[in-house]
């Protein structure tokens, strides 16, 4: 067994000493959050929401990095690779956990590579139609589908949105045709302009384009209707029993975070979230403020979206 010189004790003593300081200080400059998905994404509106209300608390600002691309695996690779100094937040959701299990290398390891700081809100997605696409509910859109299979073109973007596609295929025995999108606003658009006929955007983005008659809401995927549109059913009481899909949205920060960082920003970013205007602007866009310690297991095995089955 070797044993530490003085030289090696006084070196460590140094950095102990320098370390507890830059701690105790943080943060001393710009936190960079980075979202993996588009600008207009479902994602990039819990960011936006939260964001002013925690750089307040932090003292500082807090710069939203959009780095989307590969169904938000692009945006996570950065994150994990990035010094564990607090400096560097990723803004996750369920797309991470299922792309643990669709990928052998999606470039990170969400068990390994982070540390959860805190879970900001959940929220489904609303199963849309175009107004030409001649299916008032979801029982008549599996009428149509089953007469036509394949024919029907599915906009999405991101695993969440194509598992929930591939479930209603594999629940209610209809066979449609994926068009996928690199971001929810281009799938969104896609359904609007009638190049798909059906999506399965964030409920905060279909809702808006339904009441002006642009989409037609035929259901929610979640296990409860969203308050957002509260009489829209949701696709399991609409003939698809058992059937959820939603997602979860999380501030992850690299593994390694000394503790006292990640509970200031859990405490800072808690704040926010009991803040009137950020529940407020997150319940009108259908969304439903967590705001507690996220665990690993949660992370790891795309909760929220399952088939009824186990």
């Amino acid at each position: 067994m070797k044993i530490m010189t003085w030289r090696g004790l006084i070196v460590l003593a140094i950095a102990l000493v320098n370390i507890a300081p830059a701690q105790a200080q943080y943060p001393t400059r710009p936190v960079r959050l980075i979202v993996p998905f588009a600008a207009g994404s479902g994602t990039d509106t819990v960011a936006r929401f939260v964001q002013p209300q925690v750089s307040a608390a932090l003292g500082q600002q807090v710069v939203i990095d959009n780095r989307a691309g590969a169904a938000g695996n692009l945006g996570a690779e950065i994150a994990a690779k990035a010094p564990a100094d607090g400096y560097v937040v990723l803004m996750g959701n369920i797309s991470h956990s299922i792309s643990m299990t669709l990928y052998s290398r999606p470039g990170f390891d969400l068990m390994k590579d982070f540390e959860t700081v805190t879970s900001l809100a959940s929220g489904s997605f609303t199963l849309a139609a175009h107004p030409s696409l001649p299916a008032k509910s979801v029982k008549e859109l599996i009428a149509f589908a089953k007469k036509r299979p394949g024919e029907i073109n599915v906009a999405t973007a991101g695993a969440a949105l194509r598992l929930a596609a591939k479930m209603l295929d594999s629940m209610a025995g209809i066979r449609t045709t994926e068009i996928t999108y690199k971001s929810t606003p281009q799938a969104v658009t896609a359904v609007v302009s009638g190049e798909a006929s059906l999506g399965f955007p964030a409920t905060s983005a279909a809702i808006p384009h339904a009441r002006t008659g642009k989409l037609r809401a035929l259901a929610v995927t979640g296990a409860q209707r969203s308050p957002m549109a509260p009489d829209v059913p949701t696709v399991a009481e609409s003939g698809v029993p058992g059937y959820e899909a939603s997602s979860w949205f999380a501030f992850l920060a690299p593994a390694g975070t000394p503790k006292p960082i990640v509970s200031r920003l859990n405490t800072d970013a808690m704040k926010a979230l009991q803040t009137p205007e950020v529940r407020d602007a997150l319940v009108r866009q259908g969304m439903d403020p967590t705001g507690a310690r996220q665990s690993r297991s949660m992370r790891t095995c795309a909760p929220r979206l399952r088939s009824g089955r186990g």
